[in-house]
């Protein structure tokens, strides 16, 4: 029987485990040139025992922030900064992708260029608030992506990818969930377009699939995930067609034959499975949990086949060394929800280990 404690390829890669560490944003990249932080690499070398760690949020370009004190990839310093961080997995032992986020009309113009507005498919506001460094603010109605846009933001999805190549990443992931950018492409709400980008299923789904195609011509399909959250609510987001559109982007992403799938689950457990029958390559899944965090009894679905690759999110903030203690049933240690945004070390690179 397979478990969550045996080796898989990804790729061309071996993975130790088939335990994920969960994209998580720690909003602890401070001042304009949005590095990551020297503490970056101790946070992500203690957790190298991942199967594979897939990174916080980093944004492809200036225009695609939607948070204060997150990352970028779209320098020369940001580069040097993430190779660092890289590095120090690498001497560890472990596996780390980037994941490319572009928050599209979840952001604010305080958190962007002088002159700036946050970018959607439609000039549509989100009905959500955002942190920025004035406090929390109402998001603002975004200025809507023309076709060279769209073209121009697939080229920066494009550079950002091989810029993490650059910077020592083993892959990156698409971010296509969580009610940013090609997830508001997908949605009802937030994309009323009417031209090639909107409307049909096929249509919605093409800014995703134009992404996934750009970004692995450039770094190879084998160095591509890609990131959804059918059914997620999640800023704003709403989707009366997931029935529809998720098969739909699932069989076009499978057809580039990426290195993985990544998937979000609400409470659309019906639909997963379908969309686990339809993929090829790795099937990673975050399980809809809604008593709580991941946990180790979601580690059966491995078992059972229900997924290739399980990943775990606050616990492996508060476990750095989580793999270990799932496979020992425990201690674990419980996440401070206070410190998971911004602050310095505290609640993020001083959690103990099994051996303190």
């Amino acid at each position: 029987m397979t478990t969550a404690f045996d080796p898989i390829k990804l790729g061309k890669i071996e993975l130790a485990n088939r335990i994920a560490m969960a994209p998580m944003s720690r909003s602890r990249s401070y001042g304009p040139e949005a590095l990551p932080s020297p503490a970056a690499a101790t946070y992500y070398r203690q957790r190298a025992s991942a199967g594979l760690i897939i990174s916080e949020g980093i944004q492809p370009s200036p225009i695609a922030r939607g948070y204060p004190a997150t990352p970028g990839l779209h320098s020369a310093a940001q580069i040097q900064a993430w190779r660092a961080v890289t590095d120090a997995v690498h001497m560890a032992g472990g596996v780390i992708f980037a994941q490319l986020m572009h928050a599209g009309r979840i952001g604010h113009p305080t958190l962007l260029p002088a002159g700036q507005a946050p970018v959607g498919p439609s000039g549509i506001r989100a009905d959500a608030t955002v942190f920025t460094p004035a406090g929390p603010q109402p998001c603002v109605e975004p200025r809507p992506l023309a076709a060279a846009d769209i073209r121009a933001t697939i080229s920066d999805y494009v550079v950002a990818a091989e810029n993490a190549t650059a910077a020592g990443f083993d892959g990156v992931e698409i971010h296509g969930a969580n009610g940013f950018l090609i997830h508001q492409f997908l949605s009802d709400n937030a994309n009323v377009r009417d031209d090639e980008w909107g409307g049909s299923v096929d249509n919605r789904i093409r800014l995703g699939v134009e992404v996934a195609r750009a970004v692995t011509e450039a770094v190879g399909a084998d160095r591509v995930g890609f990131q959804i959250s059918p059914g997620n609510r999640f800023n704003d987001i709403s989707e009366s067609r997931c029935a529809e559109v998720y098969p739909a982007l699932v069989e076009a992403l499978d057809g580039l034959q990426l290195a993985y799938l990544n998937v979000s689950e609400s409470n659309e457990q019906e639909l997963t499975s379908r969309l686990r029958e339809r993929w090829s390559s790795v099937f990673i899944l975050n399980p809809f949990t809604p008593s709580g965090p991941t946990g180790p009894e979601q580690l059966e679905l491995v078992a059972t086949g229900a997924t290739d690759m399980i990943s775990y999110g606050a616990m492996f903030i508060a476990n750095p060394d989580l793999p270990r203690r799932l496979a020992a049933g425990g201690p674990f240690n419980v996440p401070d929800r206070a410190t998971f945004y911004g602050g310095d070390t505290h609640g993020y690179t001083d959690y103990p280990g099994l051996d303190g």
